[in-house]
């Protein structure tokens, strides 16, 4: 698949912020399953992007204003090319053990119920048996539901409450994963969605987990699959606050109003492109 992304994030303030400063984790990378064809960074504010990229391999874009400013927009546009890995991950730089992804956070501590959940997947079959069944269990179990949570929700407080978004269906994944002895982490990115919805309220999370000769492979509580050639990977993370698109602070400026608007299409490729495609 050939899909556009076009998300645009806009910041009012009540009066001018004096300094502004972000980290974008906006940007994906290329890897056996999305091969980025163009992608752009724009601003409408005099400010500085540095790129780097962060413990995590995420690209990363720091940003800084010059002058106080009313408002800011960030906006992010490009499309990448896609295809279906069964949920594997492969050809993504990895710059730290899988190890690493069993360390606790706030956000993915598993309190009683989780660790109960954990037991629920039971020992019987392989790593990667259970960790369907894990998420089968969430996908049935959490309701999916706008607006029931809130960034600072917890696991522990989403699965409590048996529903929540994306990031909380992700979240409870890992929390238990983690509980089981499997390596876990958070995931941003978007997915194109079936149903023909293409303006939509957020970007989306999902969890990935390491099996030992497969790697990572990725899943998607939310919706009860492993990524297919309509998700596009951005961002890793131990957790939600880790992969957060945008991060920063703000001197002054009061109030601050956030408003985001998303555009995620499949583009039309042309014959030459199939049959390219096809050859390679």
């Amino acid at each position: 698949m050939r899909i556009r992304i076009d998300h645009e994030t806009r910041y009012a303030y009540d009066r001018a912020a004096r300094f502004i400063v972000q980290v974008l984790r906006l940007t994906p990378r290329s890897t056996e399953g999305q091969q980025v064809r163009d992608w752009r960074i724009e601003t409408d504010v005099d400010a500085h992007l540095r790129r780097s990229e962060d413990a995590f391999g995420n690209i990363v874009h720091t940003l800084y204003t010059e002058r106080p400013t009313n408002g800011l927009m960030v906006r992010v546009t490009g499309e990448i090319a896609t295809v279906n890995t069964g949920g594997v991950l492969r050809g993504n730089p990895e710059r730290l053990s899988p190890l690493v992804f069993l360390r606790d956070t706030p956000l993915t501590h598993a309190d009683a119920a989780l660790r109960a959940l954990a037991a629920e997947v039971g020992e019987g079959g392989d790593t990667l048996s259970r960790l369907h069944r894990l998420m089968s269990l969430i996908h049935g179990q959490v309701a999916f539901m706008v607006g029931s949570t809130t960034a600072d929700h917890t696991a522990a407080d989403a699965y409590a409450q048996r529903k929540g978004v994306c990031q909380d269906h992700a979240q409870i994944f890992i929390a238990a994963a983690r509980r089981m002895g499997v390596p876990a982490r958070y995931i941003s990115g978007h997915l194109h969605r079936r149903d023909g919805v293409e303006h939509q309220e957020a970007a989306h999370a999902w969890a990935e987990a390491y099996v030992e000769d497969l790697g990572w492979v990725g899943f998607d509580p939310a919706n009860g699959i492993c990524p297919t050639e309509h998700y596009v990977r951005v961002a890793s993370g131990l957790d939600a606050l880790g992969a957060s698109p945008i991060r920063g602070s703000t001197y002054g400026g009061g109030r601050e109003t956030m408003t985001v608007a998303l555009r995620v299409r499949q583009m039309q490729q042309t014959q030459q492109q199939q049959q390219s495609q096809s050859r390679s």
